[in-house]
């Protein structure tokens, strides 16, 4: 079948939902690829014409068609959709069914995954539904969680609305452009090629001719691509500007904050370093001075009762050697050893037995170690003999002993005679 637009247009209206009809058409459509710019014309004029299912059959239609030419690398149908495909989505998408526009969703969510389309393009498709679906919700939940390419809020920010009709308008106008300066391009270059044969005049003023009006139309344009990203400057300028003053005085309030901050860690401090001065007076002992108190008062010493001695016990015992004065001197060549500063009492014996010594009357060198002759602690020394006479023992025999002990000492005794 040649491609006219009557052949287009019975194609699009024989469309089915199966997957054979859409591919059918599919591969036709991609072999007249030479009229890709007029086929997508015709697609949108019979998709705005046609109801909400026969919408989403075209949309299927213009999917199979654009996923083919990108896996082909044959950009004719891709640039051709570009212009068109927003407006296209968003007729079809509006007024459907939940169950529609929930597929036309997945749909332009596959479109992004796989980069069928430039970002601009893709960004101003999704932005288009949102848009509808806003308008419908009236500040309600969307069905099933809201569009799939809205935030996570669910709407744009209030403060940059001003900016997404300027977007898309910019995106639209960036897609023309690009098509229109395409086409031009590859005419001019055509007419201007060196190895083109040269047409017959006429011909040639006709080529002119139509050349200038794609050249006029490409300049066009790009004069509506320069004045929406214009207004998009000026809008974003704008809220650049309000940025900037809400950034000033953030700043000053900032520093009046941490002014304050400041002031009150100071207080903060002071009253912490009152508690621990009163607590460092409540716990340290008063010096010589006196201490200041919790209220700043002196605090008077308390007095201090004198230490005084404890009384000296007796260091001799009682019946124990007396201490003589320092001028007796009685008995010292008599070649004895005495104790020094002692004497016998008048109630012992010569030979008893005094604590420190051993045998009768010698001093314990284990005990007193070798006795001075001279003076120890201000006195003399009496040296004093003690002679073991027959009388002594006598004295211990008369007393109260036992027969044998008494035996014992007689026998002793004369045994020394």
């Amino acid at each position: 079948m040649a491609y006219t637009d009557d052949s287009v247009k019975a194609k699009l209206s024989a469309l089915n939902e199966t997957q054979e009809g859409i591919v059918t058409v599919a591969q036709w459509v991609m072999f007249h690829r030479r009229h890709a710019e007029r086929t997508a014309q015709l697609w949108l004029q019979k998709l705005r014409d046609s109801p909400a299912p026969k919408r989403l059959n075209l949309i299927y239609l213009a999917n199979e068609v654009a996923q083919q030419s990108r896996a082909r690398r044959k950009e004719d149908f891709l640039i051709a959709f570009s212009p068109v495909i927003a407006e296209a989505v968003a007729s079809a998408y509006k007024g459907a069914s939940n169950d529609i526009q929930q597929k036309i969703r997945r749909v332009v969510e596959v479109w992004r995954q796989r980069n069928i389309f430039e970002p601009p393009i893709q960004d101003a498709v999704e932005a288009r539904v949102d848009d509808i679906d806003k308008s419908r919700s009236t500040g309600k939940k969307p069905l099933l969680g809201g569009s799939l390419f809205s935030s996570p809020s669910g709407s744009t920010p209030s403060e940059l609305q001003p900016l997404v009709p300027l977007q898309i308008a910019l995106s639209k106008a960036a897609v023309a452009s690009g098509t229109s300066d395409t086409t031009a391009t590859a005419e001019y270059e055509k007419m201007n090629d060196p190895n083109t044969p040269f047409p017959s005049p006429p011909v040639h003023a006709a080529r002119l001719s139509q050349l200038l009006k794609t050249l006029a139309n490409a300049e066009s344009s790009v004069s509506e691509v320069i004045k929406a990203r214009l207004a998009l400057i000026d809008g974003l300028e704008k809220i650049l500007d309000t940025n900037r003053t809400a950034l000033a005085k953030e700043e000053a309030l900032s520093l009046q904050l941490q002014d304050k901050k400041s002031e009150t860690e100071s207080k903060k401090r002071d009253v912490e370093d009152a508690i621990m001065r009163g607590l460092s007076a409540e716990n340290t002992p008063a010096d010589d001075q006196g201490t200041l108190g919790a209220s700043g008062e002196g605090v008077a010493r308390p007095e201090v009762e004198a230490l005084t001695p404890p009384p000296v016990e007796a260091i001799t015992p009682i019946g124990s050697p007396k201490q003589e004065p320092q001028n007796t001197a009685s008995n010292a060549g008599n070649g004895a050893a005495g104790f020094a500063g002692f004497s016998l009492g008048p109630d012992q014996p010569a030979d008893a037995s005094i604590p420190g010594l051993t045998g009768f009357g010698q001093p314990s060198p284990t005990a007193y170690g070798e006795m001075p002759q001279e003076s120890m602690n201000g006195f003399h020394t009496k040296k004093r003999k003690v002679a073991h006479e027959e009388e002594d023992y006598a004295q211990f025999a008369g007393g109260d002993l036992d027969a044998d002990v008494a035996e014992l000492l007689n026998q002793e005794s004369h045994a020394q005679s």
